[in-house]
């Protein structure tokens, strides 16, 4: 082992006591809960991660539901029959009697309904990614702390046992240094050759504000429910839906925050549709002892090198870290270090990550008791202006030199349009 961290250090370098999270039991308008005391929560978007996220939550006072389609509505009502409807998230933050909300509406509606939600007074849990542009995650993380509210990103994975796992193997030294990792997924969030028709809108969906904050468009089922991840007004291709849960594991392990260069490959980009296949490379910056990394993502079946050259398992998606004495290979649910008859008499440390009370639990229990939670804006934040910013830089098509102060790309001033948030008119924030 290279080195040895206790779990005090571990805290405060992983920046779970960082500013933000310690509320001291305060709610919303400055009500006070105690551990067993229930809150009020609003739920804005409640089918599909919507759907999961109010299970999550369900132990609560589940007050306002909130959504733009009747037929999802009516099916939550079902279940939270003492729950007040909404179609209007502004309408449902009018209420006095809210702590906190929880956010799972598609990406290009995140921002609108967070920061409104934050500037009220209320703690929030949003889904991944953050939000839809770059700056607006700069922004949410502001606001967040400025507010000193009780924040988590559904990055639900980062509760998992293995996660913790493999954070312990990397920060106490069992591959040595790293300074090379590989995230990927299968995953093909893409429009091209999809037919865009325009049927009237069904009676039963909202669509003024299912478009909330983006430009006019014409409905069409290309775009929703379900499909609005492959367009560029609404979602981020696989990059932006999959990479803050996969991009979580390094960022986790080897205290990432800010890439200094961004470059991506793919398709030649389309003005409208995500592409069926990126590879991007992000190269950080040494933090403190700990070298300079290189992480490259693939999404659309593409893979690192080292699966053709037969050194790595059978896999699924995963993350690879390759480090001086030799690879770490992870999923969601395992882990292995390779080559495994190197680490045959490995024996691992002790666990020093407490196991997660659950990730939406860790929320509502920090809201009530000014606890922390792993996933709090201030560190989300930073994983999903990353993760934005290599669809930036495909988009583009140019290699970024990222200034994270100034938040803007140094050598491509052209980036802004595509880093900077645009909303129509009556949605601005």
């Amino acid at each position: 082992m290279q080195s040895q961290i206790n779990r005090r250090q571990f805290l405060q370098t992983t920046g779970l006591t960082a500013a933000g999270i310690g509320l001291f039991g305060q709610g919303a308008l400055g009500k006070s809960h105690s551990p067993n005391e229930k809150l009020n929560i609003g739920v804005i978007g409640v089918a599909n991660r919507g759907g999961a996220n109010l299970n999550g939550v369900a132990g609560e006072n589940i007050v306002g539901l909130c959504d733009v389609d009747e037929n999802y509505l009516a099916a939550a009502a079902k279940e939270f029959p003492k729950a007040k409807r909404y179609n209007d998230f502004r309408k449902l933050l009018e209420r006095n009697d809210l702590d906190a909300v929880v956010v799972s509406t598609p990406d290009h509606c995140h921002a609108n309904a967070t920061m409104t939600a934050l500037k009220s007074g209320r703690h929030v849990y949003c889904e991944k990614p953050l939000t839809h542009t770059v700056s607006e995650a700069r922004m949410v993380a502001e606001t967040a702390q400025k507010h000193n509210r009780v924040t988590q990103m559904g990055t639900q994975i980062h509760a998992g046992n293995n996660y913790r796992r493999v954070v312990e193997l990397i920060r106490t030294g069992a591959i040595g240094k790293v300074r090379e990792v590989h995230c990927w997924v299968g995953s093909v969030w893409s429009g091209h050759g999809r037919e865009i028709n325009h049927p009237p809108v069904p009676d039963y969906l909202h669509w003024d504000l299912w478009l909330g904050p983006a430009e006019h468009h014409q409905y069409s089922p290309a775009y929703a429910p379900g499909s609005w991840r492959a367009f560029w007004d609404f979602g981020g291709g696989a990059m932006a839906d999959m990479g803050c849960h996969h991009m979580d594991l390094p960022f986790w392990a080897l205290d990432l925050r800010h890439p200094s260069t961004i470059s991506a490959d793919g398709p030649p980009a389309h003005p409208e549709f995500a592409p069926r296949w990126q590879i991007v490379d992000f190269e950080f910056p040494p933090r403190g002892a700990q070298p300079p990394v290189h992480l490259t993502w693939y999404n659309g079946n593409k893979r690192p090198h080292y699966f053709a050259e037969g050194k790595l398992p059978e896999w699924g998606n995963g993350t690879l870290f390759v480090g001086e004495k030799g690879m770490l290979l992870a999923d969601y649910g395992k882990h292995v270090l390779l080559p495994e008859e190197k680490f045959a008499d490995f024996k691992p440390p002790e666990p020093f990550i407490p196991d997660s009370i659950g990730h939406h639990q860790e929320w509502i229990q920090a809201c009530k008791t000014g606890g922390s939670t792993t996933c709090h804006f201030g560190y989300s934040g930073a994983l999903t202006e990353t993760v934005l910013l290599g669809n930036v830089s495909y988009r583009l098509g140019k290699k970024l030199r990222w200034d994270p102060l100034r938040l803007e790309a140094i050598n491509a001033p052209e980036a802004q349009e595509l880093i900077q948030h645009h909303y129509r008119q009556g949605w601005q924030l």
